[in-house]
């Protein structure tokens, strides 16, 4: 059995008696993240469903309640959650068409102070004027807000138009906080501004067709970062493009490539991006969860600098039992940024050792359930990372810098 009619199976088991005249369409929507991005079919979303009258619903909702602590000279403390809740609303649009209204919400312009999280070796973005060295900015208050209308134009072929003042392109592989391997993961990967930073943009229009275990898409959308105000939905031309292929060789499996050129993304920094990315997806539910894996390419060619720079990432969380999950995160990633908070430095390692260099961040965790609420999936867990640095700016991090989080995670839970 293969391609759409994989995707009707899986959405049909996940949908079960919650959902009301569904059609391929219908199907189809049901397994899309973030924008029109999918983890693989096989995945056991954790998601709420209901149905009001002809109308379909389904709601996500995840937080981290997080303590973190770094060592080093740019190390940092913190108390902050990281958050999200998902929503939707479906109708049928003929005999074989579906709309469909997505909402995303975060309330991390509150839960997270000052504009950002510690996390060593991170950059991307500005807050009050000044770079962000070393801390992960939240998400807006509205992460996404769009619609989608999918269409079977013939047997096993589906055509999707996604448009949202607030969405996610067809850049990069499911965005971090959607992706099945790092649902147990509160921070950010290093990663993250080289593979699916994108995933909240401005005005974003996508056209995609599936055929199979085939996807196209092409988008176009604004591609500056958000501004400083998280509360507010921004607006901009759209002035950058994408274009993405999806293959799902099983219903355990997804792959993507995806490129585009991105303009002006960082607002204290001239040029444009371009991005290229692949990764690789594999899921196999297990009892009453699965066992999630991603590899993850992410290259970004900065047109200001013509710098090259090139990420690695594979991530993975195995559920042992129904109640523990192990997790894990490794990345390798070029980093040109580390010192654009500290100009002087910067001319200085620069002159001495380069502008660019690789991080490696090695992270182990675990989470266990427990049971609290009929309708929450609560846990506590734990996580240590380790990290590999250039000897030229260890006088800046400390020969061998560590972090760890302890956390609190809180997600909406399926009936059984």
């Amino acid at each position: 059995m293969g391609g759409l009619l994989s995707i009707s199976v899986c959405a049909q088991e996940r949908a079960g008696m919650g959902m009301v005249d569904m059609n391929p369409a219908g199907l189809y929507l049901m397994n899309l993240a973030s924008g029109t991005s999918q983890n693989p079919l096989s995945w056991p979303m954790p998601m709420l469903m209901m149905h009001f009258g002809q109308w379909n619903t389904m709601f996500m909702g995840n937080a981290f309640i997080v303590d973190t602590q770094q060592s080093g000279p740019r190390g940092g403390d913190k108390l902050y959650s990281t958050n999200e809740f998902m929503a939707s609303v479906a109708h049928r649009a003929g005999a074989k068409g579906m709309f469909e209204m997505n909402l995303m919400l975060s309330l991390e312009p509150a839960t997270v102070t000052d504009r950002r999280y510690p996390l060593l070796f991170q950059t991307g973005e500005t807050a009050y004027g000044q770079p962000i060295v070393d801390g992960q900015h939240p998400h807006n208050l509205i992460m996404g807000l769009g619609a989608h209308y999918a269409y079977e134009i013939a047997e096993n072929t589906i055509v999707d138009l996604y448009a949202a003042p607030v969405g996610d392109p067809a850049l990069g592989p499911i965005a971090y906080p959607h992706r099945a391997s790092a649902m147990e993961l509160p921070e950010a990967p290093l990663s993250h501004h080289w593979q699916d930073s994108t995933h909240i943009s401005d005005d974003v229009v996508t056209l995609g067709i599936s055929h199979g275990k085939v996807k196209v898409e092409a988008s176009g959308f604004h591609g500056a970062e958000p501004g400083e105000n998280r509360w507010i939905i921004q607006q901009g031309t759209i002035d950058s493009w994408s274009a993405r292929l999806w293959y799902f060789p099983a219903k355990n499996w997804a792959a993507q490539i995806s490129g585009g050129r991105i303009a002006h993304p960082e607002a204290d920094f001239s040029g444009d991006q371009i991005r290229l990315t692949g990764s690789l997806h594999y899921t196999r539910p297990m009892e009453g969860s699965a066992w999630s894996s991603s590899f993850i390419w992410g290259r970004n060619h900065d047109t200001g600098s013509l710098h090259n720079l090139n990420s690695y990432l594979a991530e993975s969380v195995v559920p042992v039992g129904a109640r523990n999950f192990i997790t894990g995160r490794a990345e390798l990633v070029d980093k040109d940024e580390l010192f654009s908070d500290e100009p002087e430095i910067e001319e200085r390692l620069t002159a001495a050792a380069g502008s660019t260099f690789r991080i490696g961040s090695y992270t182990i965790g675990y989470t266990r359930d427990i049971p609290v609420f009929e309708r929450l999936e609560t846990g506590i867990g734990f996580n240590f990372s380790a990290y590999s640095l250039p000897a030229a700016i260890k006088p800046y991090y400390g020969d061998r810098p560590v972090g760890g989080n302890i956390f609190i995670r809180i997600r909406l839970k399926p009936p059984a």
